[in-house]
């Protein structure tokens, strides 16, 4: 049999994880907590249709949503991410600054095909993005994890990995990070962008989560502090708009986006048009403000119940994130709980009948990090399922010790 590269070795183990991940979501007899899809609410289903219907014709914008299209993407969506995502945000740049791309996953992987050889080392945040640790392995990279607080990555720590690594590339997810909902404060921003000019490291901003922001204060992403072009953003329309569209989108200084463009042709040759167009009308008809505000809306009441559910029927010495945005909290268990044997007992009961996903696929280490952790989604669950999800949930793991 013809051997497969050396890169499916690689990637074996986060292979496993996200393809666990995916599977949880679609099985109809669980209460998931898995997955990090949307709200079937937060899909513009009805208005989508209109403005296809709209679209579609031979004398609108019919043809050129079904031919080839530009490689950095249409210049309207492009348009709508400089005018409604990133200056709102405190990031000052022009269309020739921002590329279209297959959703947020592709800015990583094409960031990586520019920049990353075998061998590189990588440092991002423990616990970190399982897919973006699957990325990687298939680049070959080395990944060295920097430690966390509540308050995102530690400087010292980076710098100190900095130093010994010697690293081409800082991958972090700054706003209500996947996995662990946290945030990385102002100051800390501030200094990534500088210990990468400082060093000279790109540093990846993964921020799909940023626009949705239903509490605390918003923060500007690190690329606003990027004086050295040292920050290449993603961002993604899978949160804001629709995952299935797989839109996503890249910023960064334009000699890079030249680079990606270039690698994008090499790849898929360009993001599919019909998605970009009815995205760039759905904002440009304004209808973005209210489905906004009502996606943040719903998010609230999610987290809170799922945040009171945990309180209330997990047992004592829980600890969770409190996120101020997102579709994730993170948790913490006592007693020596293994979250990757209680996701096999949880789901396989029917009394249970609970997922979610286990704590130690996120640390890229593999060194026993995270083994009495769980990663719980609220984004996708309405609020009746969320208690009693985490009711099941929680009398299991009490009568596992005992309580």
């Amino acid at each position: 049999m013809v051997p497969y590269a050396k890169r499916m070795e690689n990637m074996a183990f986060t292979a496993n994880v996200v393809r666990g991940l995916f599977g949880s979501m679609i099985d109809p007899n669980v209460i998931s907590f898995g997955g990090g899809s949307p709200a079937r609410e937060a899909l513009p289903v009805d208005t989508i249709r209109l403005l296809a219907d709209e679209i579609l014709q031979t004398d609108g914008r019919g043809v050129e949503a079904l031919q080839y299209g530009p490689l950095i993407g249409v210049r309207d969506l492009r348009e709508v991410v400089v005018r409604d995502l990133l200056a709102p945000k405190g990031i000052d740049c022009g269309v020739e600054n921002v590329m279209i791309v297959a959703g947020g996953l592709e800015g990583i992987n094409l960031t990586c095909q520019a920049y990353i050889d075998p061998g590189d080392v990588i440092l991002l945040e423990a616990p970190t993005f399982v897919q973006s640790v699957e990325i990687f392995d298939l680049f070959q990279a080395k990944c060295v994890s920097v430690d966390m607080d509540d308050d995102g990555l530690l400087p010292e720590d980076l710098e100190r990995k900095i130093r010994q690594f010697h690293p081409k590339m800082i991958y972090t997810n700054p706003t209500f990070q996947n996995p662990s909902g946290r945030t990385l404060s102002l100051e800390r921003r501030k200094a990534v962008a500088e210990l990468a000019a400082k060093y000279d490291v790109l540093v990846l901003e993964d921020d799909p989560y940023r626009d949705i922001r239903y509490s605390g204060e918003d923060l500007f992403p690190i690329k606003h502090f990027d004086a050295t072009d040292h920050v290449v953003m993603a961002g993604s329309f899978s949160k804001i708009f629709s995952p299935g569209s797989r839109l996503g989108y890249v910023v960064a200084d334009a000699e890079t986006i030249g680079h990606l463009v270039d690698v994008k042709a090499a790849t898929n040759s360009h993001t599919s048009m019909l998605p970009q167009i009815l995205c760039a009308e759905f904002f440009k008809r304004g209808y973005y403000p209210a489905h906004h505000k009502m996606i943040c809306d719903l998010y609230r009441k999610r987290r809170d119940v799922m945040l009171q559910s945990i309180d209330r029927y997990f047992p004592a010495g829980t600890k969770h994130s409190y996120p101020d945005g997102g579709l994730f909290t993170w948790v913490e268990l006592p007693g020596g709980i293994d979250t990757t044997a209680l996701l096999r007992e949880s789901t396989a009961d029917p009394a249970v009948g609970v997922a979610f996903v286990e704590g130690e696929g996120f640390f890229s280490d593999h060194d026993g990090r995270g083994k009495n952790c769980m990663r719980m989604s609220f984004g996708s669950t309405p609020e009746d399922l969320i208690e009693e999800g985490v009711r099941r949930l929680g009398g299991l793991i009490c009568s596992k010790l005992g309580q």
